[in-house]
């Protein structure tokens, strides 16, 4: 098949690695352009950019794609189906009808369960055990359109959102050769999502991870895995952010307030939260790289009845 590919970040990647492997023709990848990033606000090309160009594939980076100038563009490029994999952009009626097979969408999640930005993160901190990857022919809605295959991916005891993220691009990529490949064959089945109520995957900020003492250790815990690598699940100590990267849930309390550390040992320290107690085996403070908790304990002092608080 002739394809158009729109993507951004690293999860897309996969699935246009894949496609060129499998003997597609991708005419054109369009995805956002490129940002300044770093002290020296160097421009920096998305992870598509970088594959199409290894890959000696047109780049198309447009500001706003439904401009008309831009969907002219896209017509220049003749193509049988546009494959769509965290763009980033919502197109408009012209664009998913453009190709006969109109715009084939690579979500990470069982649909219609996570419709969103961030699908991934949230299976991690609402306790999924199963997640995965729905193929989809787009329509105008948010990831309502008719789902075509699914993957099913079990979620791991310590699944983290990065963890999960490399499994499902992975997986994606392979589902998306296999949906086109019954495309082609006329053997494809499209099911409707239907209306029913679903749980929708809202874009992360860095609030997020601004950790509530009061919640219970199971859900900070969750938290502290689902926003691992991006943004983080965070307090504050003395002053400073501290981000926590690695926990355990230990099922029992202290005489402690939510939010006091309750025990300081050699390898870890255990917080109070409102039902059992954290305990903080990695962790990162300004300036510093992300260090196990003993490598902390050496060069700084945590004492027993220290009070984290959320930040403001």
């Amino acid at each position: 098949m002739k394809i158009i590919f729109m993507g951004t970040p690293d999860f897309s990647v996969g699935t246009l690695e894949a496609l060129v492997e499998a003997g597609h023709e991708v005419v054109l990848a369009v995805t956002q352009p490129d940002k300044p990033k770093g002290r020296g606000k160097d421009m920096q090309f998305t992870p598509v950019k970088e594959a199409a160009i290894r890959h000696g594939i047109p780049v198309f980076q447009p500001k706003k794609i439904r401009e008309a100038s831009c969907i002219e563009e896209l017509k220049s490029y003749p193509a049988d189906v546009m494959v769509v994999v965290a763009f980033g952009q919502i197109l408009p009626k012209e664009i998913l009808e453009m190709t006969p097979y109109g715009c084939i969408n690579v979500h990470a999640s069982l649909l219609p369960k996570y419709r969103g930005a961030a699908p991934i993160q949230w299976a991690v901190i609402n306790g999924e055990e199963v997640s995965g990857v729905t193929t989809m022919q787009m329509n105008e809605g948010l990831d309502t359109g008719d789902m075509i295959m699914k993957t099913e991916i079990p979620l791991e005891e310590k699944e983290t959102g990065e963890s999960l993220h490399d499994k499902l691009a992975k997986a994606g990529a392979k589902l998306c050769v296999e949906t086109l490949k019954a495309l082609e064959e006329k053997t494809a089945v499209w099911e409707p999502q239907g209306e029913m109520t679903t749980a929708y995957a809202k874009m992360l900020d860095k609030k997020l991870g601004n950790i509530d003492w009061n919640e219970s250790a199971v859900k900070v815990e969750r938290l502290v895995r689902g926003l691992n690598s991006w943004p983080s699940a965070y307090t504050n100590w003395n002053g400073k952010v501290l981000k926590i990267w690695e926990a355990d849930v230990i099922e029992e309390n202290s005489a402690y307030e939510p939010g006091t550390v309750a025990k300081v040992m050699r390898e870890y320290f255990d917080v109070q939260t409102g039902d059992g107690l954290l305990r903080v085996k990695s962790l990162q403070i300004p300036g510093k790289k992300r260090m196990d908790t003993n490598a902390f304990l050496r060069g700084y002092q945590m004492k027993e009845g220290t009070v984290l608080v959320s930040n403001a």
